[in-house]
């Protein structure tokens, strides 16, 4: 027996020193340390139910939005943009084809199925697209707008090298840029792109230190050459009606520095402007950011809600003999900012009633003419820019496209500083892989791309010029066998009606807006 127990020591003494041993001996009592925590654990009854197997579902539900993108959805039912619109941003971004073989992969005959009407008699396309002209009667320095332009994207939001690389992209290409609300960065200015300088509730780079708004740093700011225009930021499509929550952690002395708050300490932009509370209050207040800023164009931008709230501006405007130069419609399907499930599911008008709305308002009340209309909300392609078009807006900006131009994959992990491309990010490490210059090669050409894409379809529809599209021209199915027009399916009010003689649907909203309160 001694003899046995002395082999067998032996033998275990051999296998310990074999590196196999511990090879697998290391992982397999790491395995049951895991499953012995899983079991007097309490957070997790399915790992107490299934001790280390449990973890595969955990695994799986992290990865899931990869394996839906990648090897589930089909080319064109993709959220919130299908493969197919990708794509295009990306071949456009990069100057390669954009054409798809085979046809259409979408049904036609499905109710909600748009398309725009083709012309029996095309035109040629214009050499070089029109610009808008931004600049009411009060505004001295007006602005040349392109269709199409960067929305609204904050330094913070965005990294360093995304901001340049956009910037730098404006300025090769001749569009603006919006600054979004976190303030002028260097990187907005140091490629001198143009920019549209948007304000919000945070007044951030033109904040007294109470968090008030602070006039004579916008001035000094709103002087500069690139700031082209100024915009007022009442709501954004993605969380219209709240405010946002900078946390410490990430005010940095660079982003202190440039939205003008105190380093390491959370920042709150309120829901609100202290600015104005009334509609005449607010076009009071646009008229002296005009006056601030040399005469620049300024305006507003919002989600639109009440449509009352909206007349109750215009009937402000037409009392105080000014308007803005401009405003942007952010339809509610807009989503660079980060917002609650329940705010961006179910909270603000989608851009088509937005623009509707607006659009129809001030040609009612006979202001349309003083003030252009952008669009914002999923623009992509140059069919998105001519429906919108249509819809009342004279140009567009996109956001979530632009950062597709600039690598943007569609992880969305924007929120959580681990953007994998080094678009959404302030971790210096996840930027660097963002090449400032290649990127901004690639947004000059999306940009060109999907303009030119614009112009050969409203040539093809016997138009050379945005003010020639009408809403006959773009269709919708309702039904199966029902198609109708826009010109059809919602009523257009004509120059001045609402002072004249008010259509029934518009009546009691135009009788009961108030110029003097925010009445819902």
């Amino acid at each position: 027996m001694a003899a046995v127990a002395a082999a067998i020591a032996a033998v275990g003494a051999a296998v310990a020193e074999s590196p196999w041993y511990w090879a697998a001996a290391v992982p397999l009592a790491a395995v049951g340390v895991i499953g012995m925590w899983d079991l007097i654990q309490r957070r997790h009854s399915v790992l107490r139910n299934y001790p280390v197997l449990g973890h595969a579902r955990f695994l799986l539900e992290r990865i899931r939005p990869e394996l839906q993108q990648y090897f589930v959805e089909r080319n064109f039912d993709g959220r919130p943009f299908d493969r197919d619109v990708r794509s295009i941003v990306y071949e456009r971004a990069k100057g390669t084809a954009a054409e798809e073989p085979f046809g259409t992969e979408r049904d036609v005959y499905q109710p909600g199925y748009e398309y725009l009407v083709p012309s029996m008699a095309p035109r040629p396309v214009p050499e070089h697209p029109p610009r808008v002209r931004i600049g009411g009667p009060d505004c001295t320095r007006p602005y040349d707008m392109s269709l199409l332009n960067v929305s609204a994207m904050s330094f913070g939001s965005l990294s360093a090298n995304a901001v340049l690389a956009l910037n730098q992209g404006a300025a090769r290409g001749g569009f603006a840029q919006d600054t979004g609300e976190g303030g002028l960065s260097e990187y907005h200015l140091r490629s001198g792109g143009d920019l549209v300088w948007e304000i919000g509730t945070g007044y951030f780079g033109c904040r007294t230190r109470d968090g008030g708004f602070d006039p004579g740093e916008f001035a000094e700011k709103a002087s500069g050459e690139s700031v082209r225009c100024v915009s007022l930021k009442l709501s954004q499509g993605a969380k219209p009606g709240i405010g946002g929550v900078l946390p410490g952690a990430k005010v940095n002395a660079e982003i202190a520095r440039v939205r003008d708050v105190p380093e390491g300490q959370t920042v709150i932009s309120p829901p609100y402007h202290q600015v104005f509370s009334t509609p005449r209050e607010l076009v009071l207040f646009i008229a002296r950011m005009r006056e601030l800023s040399g005469g620049k164009p300024t305006g507003f931008k919002l989600c639109p809600g009440s449509r009352r709230q909206f007349l109750a501006v215009c009937k402000a405007m037409i009392e105080e003999g000014t308007t803005p130069d401009f405003i942007i419609v952010d339809g509610a399907e807009g989503g660079t900012g980060a917002a609650p499930l329940e705010f961006a599911d179910h909270v603000g008008t989608p851009l088509t009633e937005g623009l509707f709305t607006v659009h129809n308002a001030l040609v009612g009340a006979g202001l349309r003419n003083q003030i252009r209309i952008g669009a914002s909300g999923k623009i992509a392609t140059g069919a998105d820019l001519v429906k919108r078009l249509i819809q009342g807006a004279d140009y567009g900006n996109a956001a979530r496209a632009m950062m597709f131009a600039v690598g943007c994959i569609q992880a969305q992990r924007c929120h959580t500083n681990k953007c994998p491309v080094g678009v959404t990010t302030q971790d210096p490490r996840r930027a660097r892989a963002l090449d400032v210059g290649d990127k901004a090669e690639r947004v000059r050409r999306f940009q060109e791309a999907t303009v030119s894409s614009a112009m050969e379809i409203m040539a093809s529809m016997g138009v050379t010029d945005p003010a020639q599209l009408r809403p006959h021209m773009l269709r919708r199915r309702v039904a199966p066998h029902i198609v109708r027009s826009y010109d059809e399916l919602h009523e257009w009010l004509s120059p001045g009606q609402l002072m004249a003689e008010p259509p029934s649907e518009w009546a009691a909203d135009w009788k009961a807006a108030d110029p003097d309160h925010f009445t819902i």
